[in-house]
């Protein structure tokens, strides 16, 4: 029997000095497995043609979600390494934390109708989804919605990104409140 996915994400989320942590969804197969399940569902009959994952844990969630869907992954990079061809880059509005990513597409990852979906563990201001999915509609695409973890935006850009989530950062375990790094953090609410 497969796990329960919001089930799995809530036993094993931690706060670790600070810092949330998901990685032991990775470790255990059946709770991977459930959390993939669950990330493909809303999109299963959404005619997805393509996932995109941002480095890094999008890279490893996308390409689950886009095995279990049927379809490819396309990667959107992080900084300066290696991507070879022609790429898009934008430059992210600010994050929670006011940093500003420089976000890269491979222009030839995506075409005219693909239905991309974009996968993540966590998404806060959705600054850097905005920017993928300007990528990719610039390359022709349409946006089919974004698949998190954890979805900490508020209602407004959630129904604006389309996005879906197993939890919202509102459900997680109470953090203790002894780092000043999460101070700021907005809540869901």
């Amino acid at each position: 029997m497969m796990p329960d996915a919001r089930g799995v994400t809530l036993e094993r989320f931690r706060w670790i000095g600070g810092h949330a942590d998901i990685w032991q969804i990775f470790r255990d197969p059946g709770a991977l497995a459930a959390v993939v399940g669950a990330l493909a569902g809303p999109f299963r009959d959404d005619g997805v043609t393509a996932v995109c994952g941002i480095e890094s844990r999008g890279f490893l969630l996308g390409a689950a979600v886009a095995v279990e869907l049927g379809v490819g992954f396309v990667a959107v990079r992080k900084g300066e390494g290696i991507f070879p061809g022609e790429k898009l880059t934008r430059r992210s509005d600010p994050d929670y934390r006011g940093n500003r990513q420089e976000l890269r597409l491979q222009r030839a990852a995506v075409g005219p109708g693909d239905r991309v979906l974009l996968v993540d563990d966590w998404i806060e201001t959705g600054s850097q989804a905005s920017a993928v999915r300007s990528m990719v509609e610039q390359c022709g695409g349409h946006w089919a919605g974004c698949t998190v973890i954890v979805d900490q935006t508020t209602p407004a850009r959630r129904a604006d990104l389309g996005v879906r989530s197993i939890v919202t950062a509102a459900e997680l375990p109470a953090w203790d409140g002894q780092s000043s790094y999460m101070s700021g953090w907005p809540v869901v609410g």
